[in-house]
C-alpha cells in the first residue's frame, strides 16, 4: 500500500481552535474500530444508496472513493466499474480489505493515502465519491483541490457529509458546543455548507437532504 502525508494546517478558522490533524483522525478511527459498522452502518446506509444511485455508473467508469472506511459501499458498485478506494486509517482499510476478499471484488483497489495529497495523475477518474469525509480531513480546501485535479474535465463529484444546521437553533448550538472537541471526535461537527461550496468553486448540480431527518447532505458537483 502507498501512504502519503499532508501538512498539519495548525490553527482552524478565525476562532483559533486547533484543527484536526492526521494523528487525531487516525487515533479516533482506531477507537471506533469494529464498532463503526454497528453504530454508523445502518444510520449512514440511506445516504450511501442515494449517492450510488446518483452516480449512475456506466460500464468502464473509473471511480475514486475518498474515505472508503470499512468498505460498506464497495459491494454496491457494478462489477464493470473500476473502483479505487483510499483512506488514511489502516484500521478501517483492514476491514475494507475483508469486504473485498469476502465478496471477491476484483474491480476494487484499496490504498492507504491522504485525501489532501492524492498520488494520482490529473484526469484519472470519471467520478469521485467523497463519503462522510469532508469534515474529517484537516484541510478540506486541499482535499477538494486534489479531487478537482484527479477528476476528468466534465466529470462528476459527489460529496456526502454532515454540514452545520441552518434551520434548527438547538442543533446549531450543539454543534458549536462540540466544535472544540474536534480532535477527540475525529471530525469537525461545525462545518458550513456554503463555505464548502465556495472553496470547491464548481457548479452545483444538485443538493439533497439524506439519512435520518435529512441531517446529512448529498452534494453533486460538476468538474467544469
Amino acid at each position: 500500500m502507498t501512504e502519503t502525508r499532508g501538512k498539519d494546517p495548525g490553527e482552524a478558522g478565525a476562532n483559533g481552535r486547533r484543527a484536526l490533524d492526521h494523528k487525531s483522525v487516525i487515533s479516533a478511527y482506531r477507537r471506533y474500530g469494529r464498532l463503526y459498522n454497528l453504530v454508523f452502518g445502518r444510520i449512514f446506509e440511506p445516504g450511501r444508496r442515494r449517492l450510488l444511485d446518483a452516480m449512475d455508473c456506466q460500464p468502464g467508469d473509473r471511480v475514486l472513493e475518498l474515505g472508503v472506511g470499512t468498505g460498506l459501499s464497495l459491494p454496491r458498485y457494478p462489477e464493470d466499474v473500476e473502483i479505487t478506494g483510499i483512506d488514511l486509517s489502516p484500521d478501517m482499510l483492514e476491514q475494507a480489505a475483508e469486504v473485498v476478499e469476502r465478496n471477491q471484488l476484483d474491480n476494487v483497489q484499496l490504498i492507504e493515502m491522504d485525501a489532501q495529497e492524492l498520488a494520482f495523475a490529473e484526469d484519472s477518474y470519471d467520478k469521485v465519491a467523497v463519503m462522510y469525509v469532508a469534515s474529517v480531513v484537516p484541510d478540506p480546501r486541499a482535499m477538494i483541490r486534489e479531487v478537482r485535479r484527479v477528476c476528468r474535465p466534465g466529470g462528476d463529484i459527489f460529496v456526502l457529509n454532515h454540514f452545520a444546521s441552518q434551520g434548527n437553533r438547538l442543533l446549531r448550538r450543539g454543534e458549536n458546543m462540540l466544535a472544540p472537541m474536534s480532535r477527540a471526535l475525529g471530525f469537525h461537527p461545525h462545518f458550513e455548507l456554503d463555505d464548502f461550496i465556495e472553496m470547491a468553486g464548481l457548479p452545483v448540480e444538485d443538493i439533497s437532504p439524506v439519512n435520518a431527518f435529512g441531517y446529512w447532505t448529498l452534494l453533486h458537483l460538476k468538474n467544469r
